[in-house]
């Protein structure tokens, strides 16, 4: 016979699973109000990327990347969120900036 590595499911009071069903709700609003905003900063970002490419200026911006970081950083410490997590995700959307810059140039160049 094969045993379960699950923990047995137990009856979770009415009032707790609508508890949590409210709060996953609000969660899965959360998220998709972060994907709509970063659709509308990548909408900028391209626009950005074109630019760069008209004048060929570099992909990246290391002088503003890290200014955009440390003031990221402190609005993340007023907001009471980890500013190094602030500091990551802030750091993943930049390198992902940079790559579309690098692709929109390449594409000018052709």
């Amino acid at each position: 016979m094969a045993t379960s590595d699950a923990a047995p499911r137990r009856e979770v009071d009415p009032a707790v699973r609508a508890e949590l069903e409210s709060l996953r709700d609000s969660i899965d609003n959360i998220d998709a109000a972060l994907v709509h905003i970063l659709a509308e900063r990548f909408k900028y970002t391209q626009r950005v990327g074109r630019l760069k490419a008209e004048h060929a200026l570099p992909p990246g911006d290391p002088a503003r990347e890290a200014r955009q970081i440390a003031r990221l950083r402190t609005l993340a410490e007023t907001a009471k969120l980890d500013p190094a997590f602030a500091e990551k995700l802030l750091g993943f959307i930049i390198s992902e900036v940079i790559r579309h810059h690098e692709q929109i140039a390449e594409a000018t160049r052709s």
